[in-house]
């Protein structure tokens, strides 16, 4: 099962826009939906999301 139901909705919306600005940033307009970052999000693993939050927190990403 996956980890992605663990996090709150400011974490969430957090990774999601720093997938979509890089891991997503060389596909179509179109693909980069919330359910592809969350596929993303997924493989990705815990460990390297903790550090991904804090990052996005730390650099105020969820304010874009």
């Amino acid at each position: 099962m996956s980890f992605l139901h663990t996090l709150n909705i400011e974490e969430r919306d957090i990774l999601r826009r720093i997938v979509k600005k890089v891991h997503l940033a060389h596909h179509p307009r179109e693909f980069c939906t919330d359910h592809e970052a969350d596929k993303v999000i997924a493989v990705i693993g815990p460990e390297v999301i903790e550090r991904m939050i804090k990052f996005g927190k730390d650099k105020k990403v969820d304010q874009l």
